[in-house]
């Protein structure tokens, strides 16, 4: 059997199933700009790079990318003929003109997020205008998903929140199953321990409180944990805080006055930078053991996707604090497998983080019932054999 994927930065959230397709004797190739990283017994058909936006609109930029993404799949397809099956990620407008290379070859969506002037991720900064102006780039911005909701066969999305952004009408078609998390490696360690920069060896039962982000930004309640970190360290003299994320934007757009998110808060709050360290991006072995030694991991996000890391702090056990927001409720059941607390609500935030550390023995039921979500619901082998089973019964119809 034969899949292409298609994604602008491979291999994205297409990483584990690629692979596994790949072990079990498919011919896997990925239709991209860029790939990540090499994985084994893969081909990477690259297409041309495209300038990002604001230089032109997002329709006729979404239009861009999806015509190239389909001449290089017409080149595949004259040299060797359809696909068995095509599954790309629909935000971009990689998947916008895929039916019109191949006409009879299944074609599944992954569907991520749509976009929306109100109730999620646009608007929830109470300092946001929304004009019409924003209110029509976004239905601008979503025409490429509904352009191509209308000529795949199937789409996935990760959780039941992101699939509830899409329209009704197309709902129907689109199924949920998270990409997954490999439970045998996120999973708790007694006698995990984390070495920082400095040399200081940190390990469970210390009092240390995590944030991780792939960027340090407000989307992911950066300032907001910060203002409670540093009221906590006030407090608390022994509190330790180990923060892993970049210093760029992943979502929303950068300050205004070009200072980093990290440096403008640190100013702000006048945490002493002794008591916490920045550890930047780094490696996932070490993330995990970040999340094992942890003895609260807060996690705060906008009404906007949900992060994988925060799925792999709970198989790990950590003690997790997570925001009010959809996306951490579609999960997150307060006091049964984590605290969730306002998401500008500093104070409370601060308070939670007090309690987690002093009171480790009373959140032991709690880490446990974490995992058990994440064993019952996000495994990976249970992921990986819903989506394969998809895409084997599309397939062969």
């Amino acid at each position: 059997m034969r899949i292409v994927f298609v994604h602008r930065h491979g291999p994205g959230q297409f990483v584990h199933l690629a692979c596994h397709l790949a072990n079990a004797g498919w011919q896997v190739s990925f239709l991209c700009e860029a790939m990540n990283v090499q994985l084994p017994g893969i081909r990477i058909l690259r297409q041309r790079v495209t300038p990002p936006p604001p230089a032109i609109p997002f329709p006729q930029y979404h239009q861009q990318i999806g015509m190239q993404a389909a001449t290089t799949l017409d080149a595949l397809v004259t040299q060797e003929g359809p696909p068995d099956i095509i599954y790309g990620h629909i935000g971009w407008g990689s998947m916008l003109f895929a039916r019109d290379v191949v006409r009879n070859t299944p074609l599944v969506g992954y569907c991520e997020h749509f976009y929306h002037a109100e109730g999620r991720d646009v608007g929830f900064d109470p300092g946001e205008t929304i004009t019409l102006a924003k209110r029509t780039q976004l239905r601008l911005r979503n025409s490429a998903q509904i352009s191509t909701l209308e000529t795949i066969d199937a789409g996935i999305s990760p959780t039941s929140w992101q699939k509830s952004a899409f329209p009704e009408c197309f709902r129907n078609k689109i199924g949920v199953c998270h990409d997954g998390i490999d439970i045998h490696r996120c999973r708790p360690d007694d006698k995990a321990k984390l070495t920082l920069p400095d040399g200081r060896v940190l390990r469970q039962g210390d009092p240390v409180i995590t944030y991780v982000a792939r960027d340090l930004e407000p989307y992911r309640g950066f300032p907001q944990f910060m203002r409670a970190a540093a009221k906590l360290s006030r407090q608390n003299p022994h509190v330790t805080f180990v923060v892993a994320g970049g210093d760029g934007v992943s979502y929303g757009i950068p300050r205004s006055d070009g200072q980093k998110w990290r440096d403008a808060m640190m100013t702000e709050t006048g945490m002493n930078p002794a008591r916490i360290t920045f550890l930047g991006q780094i490696p996932h072995d070490q993330l995990i053991r970040l999340f094992q030694i942890s003895a609260a991991h807060v996690y705060l996000t906008y009404p906007f996707v949900l992060s994988w890391s925060v799925l792999e702090a709970m198989a790990c056990g950590a003690p997790l604090i997570a925001s009010d927001t959809g996306p951490c409720r579609d999960v997150i059941r307060h006091g049964k497998n984590g605290l969730l607390c306002g998401f500008r609500d500093e104070d409370q935030l601060a308070k939670l983080m007090a309690e987690t550390i002093a009171q480790p023995e009373k959140l032991r039921a709690m880490r446990q019932i974490a995992r058990r979500t994440i064993t019952q619901n996000f495994a990976l082998q249970h992921c990986l054999e819903r989506q394969t089973g998809l895409i084997e019964r599309l397939a062969k119809r």
